[in-house]
């Protein structure tokens, strides 16, 4: 997909292929259907959009011919998601620190409303370095959302280099906890973890899980390498990489 287009963020999507396998296969329920009160999720970080892409096709939601459409004119599959013409985007994102605040929104609508389902948000850890995003662990936890599950993309690396070189986040796990928030953190290739985390979430109050991962993983040149940020691969490139995830 990224090969093709030429384009696209290429380390984080890789990163958080478990992740987003667990939660759309055994995780969320009724998630894109017209069911009342069904679980849906925000890609708040929407750069990483080429892996919930991917998802969406094996789950059977879009043409995997489609994923071949990324990034080019006309295309319903943009560089960050769109919803004016792609029904699974519950908004459009991509401008980071906006889609957690409008999951905080949708939660507590759901919570006035007495729905059932969970609200699920995916976060960058580069994305946490904007203010918008702290204001919303406050009025998350003031409403007490329990129907609010974050989990965070905690590969330790943005755009530019390092995060804790950047801006440094740590010691994230008590800083979000301060607000009112159930912290769990999980080894984010590890499906176990995964599926435990998940399940541990909205114990009490609204939760966070912090999945620690790698960008990139799986592929040895990209692995941990923030240059892949937002870097397609070559043809050559492509080819290396899917041999040794075993394609």
């Amino acid at each position: 997909m990224l090969e093709k287009a030429g384009s696209g963020h290429t380390g984080g999507s890789l990163g958080m292929a478990d992740v987003f396998a667990a939660l759309y296969f055994r995780v969320a329920k009724d998630i894109h259907t017209t069911k009342v009160g069904r679980d849906r999720f925000i890609l708040s970080n929407g750069h990483i959009c080429p892996v919930w892409y991917a998802t969406l096709a094996e789950a059977g939601f879009i043409k995997k011919e489609e994923l071949l459409t990324l990034r080019q004119t006309g295309s319903r599959l943009q560089g960050h998601p769109v919803n004016h013409d792609f029904p699974f985007a519950e908004l459009s994102t991509g401008s980071l620190g906006q889609g957690f605040p409008a999951a905080v929104g949708l939660a507590l609508g759901y919570k006035m409303d007495k729905h059932k389902g969970k609200i699920y948000v995916s976060l960058g850890d580069g994305e946490l370095q904007e203010g918008s995003i702290w204001e919303a662990f406050m009025a998350a936890s003031n409403y007490k959302l329990d129907n609010l599950i974050a989990f965070i993309d905690r590969n330790m690396v943005q755009q530019s280099g390092k995060t804790e070189e950047m801006m440094a986040l740590e010691p994230l796990a008590e800083k979000i906890a301060s607000f009112g928030w159930q912290v769990i953190e999980a080894d984010g290739h590890d499906f176990d973890a995964i599926l435990a985390g998940f399940e541990k979430a909205g114990e009490k109050g609204p939760s966070c899980i912090i999945f620690q991962t790698k960008m990139g993983k799986g592929v040895s040149f990209i692995e941990d390498k923030f240059e892949w940020h937002g870097v397609a691969v070559n043809s050559e490139q492509a080819s290396l990489a899917l041999k040794e995830l075993g394609e």
